[in-house]
């Protein structure tokens, strides 16, 4: 008959010795940095408009010979190839697939 009461009571001291977690417990804060990416603008707010080409075909057909059209295309062309070196800087520094302006 002793055993029957000794068991529960060994029972009973071994389960004082656990440290039981309560529920009146202050939750642990821990910060966490998470890095997020953000997209910027790729394209410069330095970067002007584009220019009023030369070359449109209303001039190149009000052109009264075919000195005066060969002289607008070429003045055309060096407009392009300037405006192409002030978007060629900037597109290469995009990453790729950015869409935004």
């Amino acid at each position: 008959m002793k055993t029957l009461f000794l068991i529960p009571a060994l029972i009973l001291v071994a389960a004082c010795g656990k440290e039981v977690k309560s529920a009146s417990a202050e939750p642990v804060i821990v910060p966490v940095e998470v890095a997020v990416a953000v997209d910027a603008p790729c394209v410069p707010e330095t970067l002007g408009p584009a220019p009023k080409y030369v070359d449109t075909k209303e001039t190149l057909r009000a052109a009264p010979d075919a000195a005066v059209r060969l002289q607008l295309l070429y003045a055309g062309r060096a407009q392009r190839e300037a405006r192409l070196g002030e978007l060629e800087p900037v597109v290469d520094g995009c990453p790729r697939g950015s869409t935004k302006k």
